[in-house]
């Protein structure tokens, strides 16, 4: 069970023991003023009545507020009013609860012989409280509203930072297949180019040679051709195509180069790589700039001037990235973890098939590690360093 459950419980229970003593209270009141006796079941059923229509939540509103006014200005109960009243006040139904008031006091005053609530001069303390349920149902009122204002505020901010997180994501997700576009058509480029110099050689190939690479090269045009219908709608809006003929692969930046930039700018970073650039997939390359990009970018921002340690190691079986860098004044670097930068790189991460932690590191640093195993058979196939 659930905390709005015990609430909703403890209010429920709360209210009926409160009805109970209020409707127990009026009706033993109203039987020692009866010296005859004949009006107990009548003060008893008026009693019940009242309990019922103000504890059955369907009943509360317009039942109740008529029928506690009839058995209050007809037998002179100011308990259950009060009620009433705070029920009114909480649903901000100030016509109403002025209504029941003067319904009752006027119908008191009517009564011939003067009544006790206008003779003994009662109408003061039940006009007391019939006050004091009144604010405390306006109190109440106010503070439930501003509750499932607020409720609905965070709810709202969840929401929105839900569409933020799933927008960051899309936008990572077309850059990538963008950047896929690129490596790929400048791939596919080069196998057309390559197969149609052959092809116009194919008088000194063999018959069944010529016929394959004359395959080999339809085909990888048609792929082509398919890859930008694809994926080149994609590309930002208004951008201009490079030309009708090959399309240049992305060149994966130079995060030496970045340190550089970021060295001249005072930034304090010690970097070391192991392996080449090359015994990485031009994908891993393109994800390892993003990577050290966005962690110099949150360690500027969160720890100014604090020294940076990158780590890069492209060997096989799988490339690894590691930043790590101490916390900014008054624990900032906590703040990263809210960034949307760090949503596109898991995404383009896990669409390598790797596993990007970004967290507190242990003596109060933050640590951003990354590793995208390399595709099958490419540990076979590299040459030594």
């Amino acid at each position: 069970m659930n905390s709005s459950k015990i609430q909703a419980w403890v209010v429920a229970v709360g209210r009926g023991a409160v009805v109970t003593f209020f409707a127990v209270v009026a009706a033993a009141n109203g039987t020692q003023q009866v010296s005859d006796g004949r009006y107990v079941v009548c003060i008893s059923a008026s009693a019940v009545a009242c309990a019922v229509v103000l504890l059955v939540p369907r009943l509360r509103w317009p039942v109740a507020p008529i029928v506690v006014t009839a058995v209050t200005a007809w037998w002179e109960w100011a308990l259950p009013l009060a009620v009433v009243l705070y029920d009114l006040a909480a649903a901000r139904r100030t016509w109403a609860a002025l209504l029941c008031v003067a319904a009752t006091l006027g119908a008191s005053l009517l009564h011939y012989p003067p009544t006790r609530l206008w003779h003994q001069e009662q109408y003061v303390t039940a006009l007391f409280l019939w006050a004091f349920a009144y604010v405390v149902g306006m109190w109440i009122g106010g503070r439930r509203r501003l509750v499932r204002a607020l409720a609905a505020d965070v709810e709202h901010l969840r929401v929105e930072a839900q569409l933020r997180e799933e927008a960051a994501r899309v936008a990572e997700r077309s850059r990538i297949a963008a950047e896929m576009h690129d490596v790929l058509a400048h791939r596919l480029s080069l196998i057309a180019l390559h197969t149609g110099v052959l092809a116009t050689r194919s008088d000194t190939l063999p018959g069944p040679v010529a016929e394959r690479l004359a395959l080999l090269r339809g085909a990888s045009t048609e792929a082509l051709t398919d890859l930008r219908g694809v994926l080149g709608v994609l590309r930002a809006p208004g951008a201009a195509p490079n030309g009708a003929g090959a399309v240049p692969a992305p060149v994966p930046g130079d995060v030496q180069q970045l340190v550089d930039d970021a060295r001249a700018a005072s930034q304090p970073i010690a970097l070391t790589i192991h392996g080449r650039p090359q015994d990485a997939p031009t994908t891993h390359r393109l994800a390892v700039y993003r990577i050290a990009q966005e962690a110099l970018t949150n360690a500027r921002k969160h720890a100014d001037s604090a020294p940076v340690t990158m780590t890069i190691d492209y060997r096989p079986p799988a490339t690894l990235v590691e930043v790590t860098n101490p916390a900014g004044p008054s624990g900032q670097a906590a703040a990263v973890s809210s960034g949307y930068g760090l949503v596109g790189l898991r995404e383009r991460v896990s669409a390598l098939g790797g596993q990007l932690n970004a967290g507190p590191a242990g003596g109060g640093s933050w640590r951003l590690a990354a590793r995208i195993p390399h595709p099958a058979g490419t540990e076979e196939n590299e040459t030594p360093a």
